[in-house]
């Protein structure tokens, strides 16, 4: 006989977010934590460092690819989960992919947005998707003022190790640099890189505009975040709690959604206040233009899937 709720032992899973609790993602975050928490009557508890106190990304999943992690959930971005062989997830980093948030989270919520949460079991990862959110469009953000794709040539810009970013910096004319998103702020005021990209609210909250006050509002990816659970840990809860997890995921994406939705508005406001330079991109055609081959290239493993992905822009 399975336990009742009551009777459940009271657990511990620790929770690791790279961002600082005030951003979208530490939000959404805290949002998932306390319904967990309301929802098993303090059962389970959700122990959540964020800003990186766990360590960054890489060590973070170095850690929940082995047995017995001592981390067990992580929020996630799609461009981190390609990078350790998602490629379904490798879809959502594609450039200019979705059209709009309305978009995006119709496709979140759909089957085929399912399909990407279970890819990390399915390639056999030992990690399983609980649930997404967004950070808003991702924009890039720069020492020198950009106004056009051809301001890009020759700019030093920080580059994650990932097909689509690496494609996109490449079709821009730019040169890619590795740097660690810790010692992103200490790259960009030292001159080791001109440039980077962010979703504006963490262009705000880690205080990039200090040393990089140019924003152009390219849009070129959403900041798609999923996040994580160790297949061993997840196995190893009951029916209720794993319920319990499903349904404080539901209520955090919800969160996120209409969190991020709101959130824009007053971090281009408080930007400008403290004297940011932000640039709008009117016309993103020279943009695709630029990055044809990458998105060519990374939607060949599933084209059919990424179809599906695109004809959630039609849907009402």
């Amino acid at each position: 006989m399975k336990a009742k709720a009551d009777d459940e032992k009271e657990i511990t899973l620790v929770m690791a977010e790279v961002n600082p609790a005030e951003t979208i993602a530490g939000q959404m975050d805290y949002a998932f934590k306390a319904k967990v928490e309301e929802l098993s009557k303090g059962k389970i508890k959700i122990d959540l460092h964020c800003s990186g106190i766990l360590g960054d990304v890489d060590s973070v999943m170095e850690l929940m690819l082995k047995p017995n992690s001592t981390i067990q959930i992580h929020r996630m971005s799609a461009v981190n989960m390609a990078m350790y062989g998602c490629k379904k997830s490798a879809l959502l980093s594609v450039p200019f992919t979705f059209s709009s948030k309305e978009h995006f989270w119709r496709f979140a919520n759909s089957e085929s947005g399912q399909k990407i949460l279970n890819e990390p079991v399915e390639a056999g990862l030992g990690l399983k998707g609980l649930f997404y959110g967004e950070e808003g469009f991702r924009h890039f953000f720069s020492t020198k003022k950009i106004e056009s794709v051809a301001d890009f040539k020759g700019l030093k810009v920080r580059g994650t190790n990932d097909e689509a970013m690496q494609g996109l910096l490449k079709g821009l004319k730019a040169n890619s640099i590795p740097v660690n998103y810790a010692d992103l702020y200490s790259a960009l005021q030292t001159g080791v890189i001109d440039a980077a990209e962010q979703p504006i609210a963490n262009y705000l909250a880690n205080h990039f505009h200090s040393v990089a006050p140019y924003m152009i509002f390219d849009g070129h990816t959403l900041g798609i975040m999923e996040t994580i659970i160790t297949t061993e840990c997840w196995d190893s809860l009951t029916k209720n709690q794993q319920n319990i997890l499903l349904e404080a995921g539901k209520y955090a994406s919800d969160f996120c959604r209409k969190l991020s939705q709101t959130e824009e508005e007053k971090v281009k406001q408080q930007l400008l206040k403290e004297g940011a330079t932000l640039t709008d991109v009117t016309d993103h055609e020279p943009w695709q233009k630029a990055c044809a081959d990458v998105i060519k290239k990374g939607t060949s493993a599933e084209p059919d899937l990424y179809r599906e992905i695109i004809n959630y822009a039609k849907y009402k």
